[in-house]
């Protein structure tokens, strides 16, 4: 096969694999981000502490992160044909993309979430913040490049899975590489495509560093952290001086 004959092709497949992938990590994203923080929330200890509830959605997540790609794929083709109207394509693909990456993601915000210093928690409740504030002032800003490393991790786990459903149909990268390179032995072919995906997982895996990197060395982050500790400290000097002021008057 010519490279003109490849051209088009590799062109398709890149355009399916992106499209597959983004919205894929789009929807895994909004879902696993706020299981991953209910793990958290909902944990001896937290802010909204039910063990029974956190076993619960523990054991969920467990489930559906041990089962391999390709039974999950097969094992919801009815969902997907009820969601997409069919099971072979792009589209069809995303369903059980979007469904295998959520509770892969959710875990990682889990840990991500952990790391964040309990101190600037405290502080928060103690100006009076609800575990709303909590979420959004602190969990989320302090754990972000965490997040974001968590992010680039579930992109190049979900191009593998693209790949991976390429198999059954779905197109994509993985679908040239064996219709074409294994099937019609089209071995430079499917070396390209191999190629391919290798660089598109480390500009990815460089971009995602790269953030995460640069937020960690601004302090992390958004810059919450000294100015709640700041607030802590201040509070009580604030405190005293009222009374100060009470009493003389």
């Amino acid at each position: 096969m010519t490279w003109s004959e490849m051209q088009p092709l590799l062109s398709q497949a890149c355009w399916d694999t992106l499209y597959m992938v983004g919205w894929s990590t789009l929807i895994a994203i909004v879902g696993g981000l706020p299981l991953g923080i209910l793990l958290v929330l909902t944990d001896r200890g937290g802010l909204l502490q039910n063990v029974l509830a956190n076993k619960v959605i523990g054991q969920v997540v467990n489930i559906a992160r041990s089962m391999p790609f390709i039974i999950l794929m097969v094992a919801l083709m009815n969902f997907t044909r009820t969601i997409t109207g069919t099971t072979i394509g792009r589209e069809a693909a995303i369903v059980p993309l979007a469904i295998g990456a959520i509770p892969f993601f959710a875990r990682l915000v889990e840990t991500a979430v952990r790391e964040v210093d309990g101190g600037l928690v405290e502080a928060v409740q103690s100006m009076g913040g609800n575990t709303w504030t909590v979420v959004r002032k602190v969990l989320v800003p302090e754990s972000l490049p965490s997040l974001i490393s968590s992010a680039t991790t579930t992109i190049v786990a979900l191009i593998g899975y693209s790949a991976m459903a390429g198999t059954v149909g779905a197109g994509g990268l993985g679908d040239i590489a064996i219709r074409y390179g294994y099937q019609r032995f089209e071995t430079g072919l499917m070396w390209i495509t191999v190629a391919i995906l290798a660089v598109v997982i480390s500009v990815i895996q460089f971009a995602g560093d790269y953030a995460a990197r640069r937020l960690h060395r601004r302090g992390g982050h958004s810059g919450a952290a000294p100015k709640l500790r700041l607030l802590k400290a201040k509070a009580p000097a604030a405190e005293a001086a009222t009374a100060e002021v009470s009493k003389a008057a």
